[in-house]
């Protein structure tokens, strides 16, 4: 092999290796040093009396909320939403419910009107628009200043709209994220519950430093005058709100003390059709994003939590196509058994044989190489997109 060949195939190698190890492992640990300096900064300076104790709920009284769902075909989950809602610890005067149809062509409509109570505006439209433009209808219908974003099948606690509406106290403060908590299904701990625990570990450090980067489009509130007109193609509203508020700037919080339950996807293959969708929205609004201003961290967390792990899979097929290429080196045609060892424990995680349920590493493997894919496949449909509006359910 030409040496120049052998090198630059070498250098595409461990780039693409070490990109990869530093978007999952790097990044967590620098950030976990760096909110925990963050930490440990703020808590001597208000031990010497040079900042303030911060407390979110102190302020005025809390601020009157509309709650805004879009749901399309969501007849068996509408009632359970409705029913945690009026659990809500949080003033009734003060609050009203904007439930949006979006076109919805089963029982959701009936079961609408059956539990409509006076604190709640019901609209429907008549046809399937996407869950940007029914966000669009329902802000355009709430009457208060600030938004509390649900999904149909979010059940929050009865103290999740006071946390997180506190922060509205602070007038800088244009978005406020929720947790979630999901209600696993068999076989989910280890695959989707592993890497939720993993994202909200990442979201807490970067909400540490004021760095938070998107929501959770289940449960987070947003001023009125932050919540943009979304483009009726835009699948990622979690992520474009905190990007807009911060444009006009507003500070974007976490709370992770605010938390709902919610459903996750109800197998791999549900939730392989969510990542899809992720990474054709994401691809659609790279543009906006990278024009967007941001602060050191927050720059940096966009790149390294997102950006970079948009691109895993570009990296991942780089590194293997190199691998391959420089089968006629020793070294690297280990490398490339060992390569093959893990893709069949990821094989060996996703056939569904009894032994693979006794292997948690091949269950991630499993996973992780799946979300990646979805990821992938995500960026074909994008070079074909056609505009799509609508989403499908995959519960």
């Amino acid at each position: 092999m030409n040496p120049w060949v052998s090198l630059a195939l070498q250098t595409i190698f461990w780039t693409s290796l070490g990109l990869v190890v530093y978007t999952y492992a790097g990044y967590p640990l620098l950030l976990f040093v760096a909110s925990s300096a963050a930490e440990l900064g703020g808590a001597w300076r208000r031990l010497l009396g040079a900042a303030p104790a911060a407390s979110a709920s102190a302020g005025p009284a809390l601020p009157a909320v509309s709650i805004v769902v879009a749901a399309h075909n969501e007849e068996g989950e509408i009632a359970g939403l409705i029913e945690s809602l009026r659990r809500l610890d949080y003033p009734r005067e003060r609050l009203e419910l904007v439930i949006v149809s979006d076109g919805s062509s089963d029982g959701t409509d009936a079961c609408l009107e059956r539990l409509r109570e006076p604190w709640m505006q019901v609209h429907r439209l008549p046809t399937q628009q996407g869950k940007a433009s029914a966000l669009n209808a329902g802000v355009a219908w709430a009457r208060h200043p600030v938004l509390l974003l649900l999904d149909a099948s979010t059940r929050p606690q009865p103290d999740t709209a006071r946390l997180l509406l506190r922060h509205f106290a602070d007038p800088r403060v244009g978005v406020v994220c929720g947790a979630l908590r999901f209600t696993h299904h068999a076989g989910s701990q280890h695959t989707e519950g592993a890497y939720w625990a993993y994202e909200c570990l990442l979201r807490l450090m970067e909400g540490r430093l004021r760095a938070t980067l998107t929501a959770s489009g289940a449960l987070y509130a947003v001023r009125r005058e932050c919540f943009p007109q979304l483009s009726s193609t835009a699948w990622i509203e979690d992520f474009l709100v905190p990007m807009h508020a911060r444009r006009a700037g507003f500070g974007v919080v976490y709370d992770p003390e605010a938390w709902a339950w919610e459903v996750p996807a109800p197998s791999l293959r549900g939730e392989f059709q969510r990542r899809v969708r992720l990474a054709v929205g994401s691809f659609r609004a790279l543009g906006e994003l990278l024009e967007t201003r941001l602060d050191g961290y927050t720059r940096w967390a966009l790149v390294s939590h997102k950006l970079l792990r948009w691109c895993v899979p570009f990296f991942l097929v780089l590194g293997l196509a190199a691998n391959l290429a420089l089968w006629q080196l020793p070294f690297y045609r280990g490398v490339l058994v060992a390569q093959a060892v893990l893709y069949g424990l990821a094989w060996l995680g996703g056939s569904g044989l009894a032994l693979a349920h006794r292997f948690r590493l091949a269950q991630g493997l499993y996973f992780f190489l799946a979300m990646n894919a979805a990821f992938l496949w995500g960026f074909v449909v994008f070079l074909r997109d056609r505009g799509q509006t609508a989403w499908q359910q995959v519960r």
